[in-house]
């Protein structure tokens, strides 16, 4: 089997590594997505650098975004559209998949059209509990919408749509690898503290003012992106070194965490901040984690502030909006939250069973399905 993966963005990407265990023996793929994190800026997203590293094939694509809301942008990301699609189009004639499996995101659409023009088949993976622009516009065009929550059936075709479930990977359980995460063995719970695959800026400098005061009791593995405009690794870096021994080996920044190592780092946690895209709220109702969430603001018809809300009604979490946050705010609700630890606890095993452990095999067998009846 022949296969291009469309992933727009970091988080469409957790999914795609998720069913690539489970394809045909041989297969052979493609991802085609983003080289960079943001626009205008030259930090590598995190899919492009992963697949580098894991031999995977990977094509980016440049293609302008649907914005809901017409705003000074809204006209040259148009006129980029139909560049993205050429690119796609390009890309696909080269590779000649039997199948396309698009996982959503501003990046994908173009990989669509470009394969329904070319009599490709297209399966679409929707992991939020509603459903984005992009798959409902690609919905159209393809054979097959994979869902991960019944909440998304309503919004494709009725006879397109299988209930799959979100893949969540295959986790090791094995410790954190040392090499990557040189941070103290101190018996001191584990609070970890993540942007998503790109960062976030504001996330980053609610932790700079509270940095110290959290390391009094905890040790804190922050993922903070690379964003080049604001080089906060580097910044968090200075801190770190000038703080006092020993709690300066209680804090370790890093850009970003290794996929593979995820599962790892998330068993060892003890609590977590995060921001709230889906598939990072999969992975901890999976694991059971006490997390903080604080909402991207600007997210996509407020996505992550619905994702944060479900894990919060399940009792696993506590939402913060980030226009009211302080650093104080912050630390006080992660000494809150860790002094309530056993609360949260008790629900996580409940949450679990919504996560249907065997979606990517699913996935699998309906990508068969529609190549197969090409």
């Amino acid at each position: 089997m022949r296969l291009i993966i469309a992933v727009g963005g970091g988080g469409h990407f957790a999914p795609a590594l998720a069913i690539l265990p489970f394809l045909p023996k041989g297969a052979e793929v493609l991802i085609i997505g983003r080289k960079y994190s943001f626009e205008g800026d030259k930090a590598l997203s995190l899919e492009y650098q992963t697949a580098k590293r894991l031999g995977i094939l990977f094509a980016p694509l440049t293609t302008g975004r649907l914005q809901r809301v017409f705003t000074r942008h809204t006209i040259p990301s148009l006129l980029r559209f139909p560049h993205g699609v050429l690119q796609a189009y390009k890309i696909l004639r080269v590779f000649k998949p039997k199948v396309v499996l698009s996982f959503g995101g501003y990046i994908s659409l173009p990989v669509v059209l470009a394969a329904y023009f070319l009599r490709i088949p297209v399966v679409l993976h929707e992991q939020t509990l509603e459903a984005g622009m992009a798959n409902r516009i690609g919905s159209f065009f393809a054979k097959k919408v994979c869902v991960s929550w019944e909440t998304s059936i309503r919004f494709f075709p009725h006879s397109k749509t299988v209930l799959t479930g979100n893949p969540v990977r295959k986790f090791s359980p094995a410790q954190p690898d040392n090499s990557q995460f040189p941070i103290s063995n101190e018996k001191l719970p584990l609070v970890y503290i993540t942007g998503g695959s790109a960062g976030s800026h504001a996330i980053n400098v609610l932790v700079e003012g509270c940095i110290n005061k959290l390391l009094e009791k905890f040790i804190v593995l922050h993922q903070t992106g690379d964003f080049r405009q604001y080089e906060d690794y580097e910044r968090l870096w200075r801190i770190r070194n000038n703080l006092p021994k020993p709690i300066k080996d209680r804090y370790l920044p890093v850009k970003f965490v290794e996929p593979l190592q995820v599962g790892a780092v998330l068993g060892k946690a003890d609590l977590v901040v995060a921001r709230s895209g889906i598939n990072t709220v999969t992975e901890l109702i999976f694991f059971g984690k006490p997390t903080i969430f604080i909402p991207l603001p600007f997210s996509q018809n407020d996505e992550q502030k619905k994702n944060a809300n479900f894990m919060r009604d399940l009792g696993l979490a506590e939402v913060l909006p980030q226009h009211t946050l302080t650093p104080d705010k912050l630390r006080a609700l992660i000494f809150s939250l860790y002094a309530n630890l056993d609360e949260y606890v008790k629900h996580a095993k409940k949450a679990r069973s919504m996560v249907k452990e065997n979606a990517p095999e699913k996935i699998v067998e309906v990508l068969i399905s529609v190549s197969a009846a090409k």
